[in-house]
């Protein structure tokens, strides 16, 4: 995603140890043919950090970069599903502060709730975006890959450019004792909704594909970001979530994986787990189980949960340049339920 604008010889010159080591051993011409393929595979840069500084002169204005160029999603434009509310709507809005030009916004109610309509007026009347940064509300069912694959092309055909997508839907059941759960619950739809895999898994991969296909079509890179959780890496004490638990084991593995096939295209795919946060899904565990709060809090060296604005840095900086070496990674974000 950084174009390959300025030479790389200051910093990456090879030592002349080195030099003289390979020229005993090679032909000029395959010194010269060894040392073309070295510099192609040396990482490109613009002028940021050190190197902007070396490259001064005394008069070059000396100019911060790093919200300017690295974290700017300028001109960008973005997909996040389960965007109505909660998490989603939360990256969303990220987004669009740091600069996409358009969000769309996807979720399975036919129309946006008053969340989001709240959150799109505020965002059209921010300061200092003039009107950019726009929140594009699409109803859209992300088990439905068929239906998922066009709306990218919607998107793709309206705005000429795919960057970051952002799987944010998913869906956590009743608690139910794992030799009990019954098939149907598991992998099919059931009662008019959705299974937990279903949505967490296959949607996570259809919105993936959906953005991914356009990010190929229009040859720019982009980044993917999957929602997982801390679930998909151990498991939490005195829940049977084993479906949720497994879905999300299965998006940290779908992130890596397509990270491998993806990365040669300049397309990076990464997850973020994020630990007990206060959204509306906690919530109705934490209304049945008042006891619950305590105890989340007190699973983490913080003693408290998580707020959904707390993931908005992790979003922005894995969608923007400030993040391009970073791929195939999983960032959790719990509070340090891990630490302990």
């Amino acid at each position: 995603m950084i174009p390959r604008s300025l030479s790389i010889r200051a910093l990456y010159a090879p030592t002349p140890a080195l030099k003289l080591g390979r020229a005993r051993w090679l032909s000029s011409s395959a010194t010269r043919a060894a040392a073309a393929d070295a510099k192609d595979r040396l990482p490109p840069y613009n002028p940021v950090g050190v190197a902007r500084a070396l490259q001064a002169t005394p008069t070059t204005p000396a100019k911060p970069t790093i919200f300017e160029h690295e974290f700017s999603l300028a001109d960008r434009v973005a997909l996040v599903s389960g965007a109505n509310r909660g998490i989603g709507l939360e990256m969303a809005m990220a987004l669009a502060e740091a600069g996409v030009r358009a969000v769309y916004c996807l979720d399975l109610p036919k129309t946006p709730g008053e969340d989001f309509v709240k959150v799109k007026e505020y965002v059209a009347r921010m300061e200092g975006r003039k009107g950019e940064g726009r929140l594009e509300y699409m109803s859209g069912d992300v088990t439905d890959q068929e239906a998922m694959w066009k709306l990218g092309e919607e998107i793709g055909k309206r705005e000429g450019r795919m960057d970051v997508s952002v799987a944010a839907a998913g869906v956590l059941k009743p608690e139910t004792p794992c030799l009990d759960y019954p098939a149907k619950q598991f992998k099919e739809a059931s009662s008019g909704t959705k299974s937990v895999l279903a949505v967490n898994v296959n949607g996570v991969l259809f919105t993936a594909q959906a953005a991914g296909r356009q990010m190929v079509k229009f040859n720019n890179g982009g980044s993917i970001i999957m929602i997982a959780s801390i679930c998909g890496s151990l498991t939490i004490q005195d829940h049977p979530w084993v479906s949720y638990n497994t879905s999300k084991s299965a998006v940290l593995q779908m992130a890596r994986s397509m990270a491998c096939e993806l990365g040669p295209q300049g397309i990076r795919v990464n997850t973020i787990s994020p630990g007990y946060i206060n959204t509306s899904m906690t919530g109705q565990f934490l209304q049945g189980r008042p006891d619950l709060l305590e105890k989340s809090s007190n699973e983490n060296p913080m003693g408290r949960i998580g707020r959904p604005d707390e993931l908005r840095g992790a979003t922005v900086w894995l969608s923007s340049d400030a993040s391009s070496f970073c791929t195939g990674s999983n960032i959790v974000i719990s509070g340090g339920h891990h630490a302990w």
